[in-house]
């Protein structure tokens, strides 16, 4: 991978990340598309550390109320009982339940990553898969945007909604769904707003993208540079582009989604899937990348 080719990925990721439609297909296509192949799993995993490093950036002073929140009460701030220590106490405290709320939507991530890490390296990663997705969870997103009742608001999460939006997230371990994508249509389909969907979406994610980052930066050192996979420098210079264009994607998406419909990604992730698989046909993109056939 060259330099230029490391900054138009850090580009597409940082403009993909965050909008319902599917970083990591972007990543698999235009990097073929430009002449690098798949870029892989890991490459994707740790420009996702520079995204996520603009969503500490954009949401600072909600993060540090949260888990400052959450410290207290875990040290007997409102109460000695388990429910006081939880923020379900007599004393309600809805950002030491929001902590726990993040904590029990990534567990399911988790669990489903390190289970199906091989495939989400390789099998997931076929461009018929990808395309699939991406034409089955625009048109979930959809459905979603037109009959959500969106009349709640992130303080009336309950663990029942976060579980079902941590699985909502994991199903975006399958390039195509879109981690922002599932958890804004699982948001949706529950009555939340559009703001508090995306916004819990962006929360959500710290955890999970994060630690598949930093994980696949620590397992993946002594391969940088090795023949068919990028180079630390390139990785780390597309991972810088995709935090400074994601912080721009935050604003403009957090503005965007209190005033219009999710239509327009709906549209593009049709249009999206029916151009792979036309280009699939043509020929010019394979459907698996090499070394991915198991």
């Amino acid at each position: 991978m060259t330099w230029w080719e490391a900054v138009v990925l850090g580009i597409v990721q940082g403009l993909t990340e965050f909008l319902p439609i599917s970083s990591s297909a972007h990543l698999r296509v235009v990097g073929e598309l430009i002449g690098t192949a798949d870029p892989g799993a890991a490459f994707t995993a740790i420009t996702q550390i520079g995204t996520e490093t603009a969503v500490l950036i954009y949401f600072r002073k909600d993060i540090v109320r949260i888990v400052g929140a959450w410290w207290r009460a875990l040290r007997g701030a409102h109460g000695p009982t388990w429910r006081d220590r939880t923020g379900w106490g007599a004393v309600a405290d809805p950002d030491a339940r929001m902590a726990w709320f993040i904590a029990i939507g990534t567990l399911p991530i988790v669990a489903l990553g390190l289970a199906f890490q091989d495939s989400i390296e390789h099998t997931f990663r076929n461009l018929y898969v990808v395309a699939a997705m991406l034409a089955v969870f625009g048109v979930l997103l959809g459905v979603a945007d037109r009959i959500g009742r969106r009349d709640r608001a992130l303080d009336e999460l309950t663990v029942r909604h976060a579980v079902l939006l941590g699985l909502a997230q994991a199903l975006a371990l399958v390039p195509g769904v879109s981690r922002s994508g599932g958890t804004i249509t699982a948001g949706l389909l529950l009555g939340y707003t559009r703001e508090a969907a995306a916004r819990y979406s962006f929360l959500l994610a710290i955890p999970a993208v994060m630690g598949s980052g930093l994980f696949q930066l620590a397992k993946s050192v002594d391969e940088f540079g090795q023949a068919g996979t990028p180079g630390l420098g390139v990785t780390l210079l597309a991972t810088v582009v995709a935090g400074l264009v994601g912080f721009v994607v935050i604003v403009a998406f957090l503005a965007i989604v209190t005033r219009y419909s999710f239509l327009p990604f709906v549209a593009y992730r049709l249009v999206l899937a029916v151009v792979i698989v036309v280009l699939l046909g043509a020929g010019v993109l394979t459907a698996l990348p090499a070394g991915a056939a198991g």
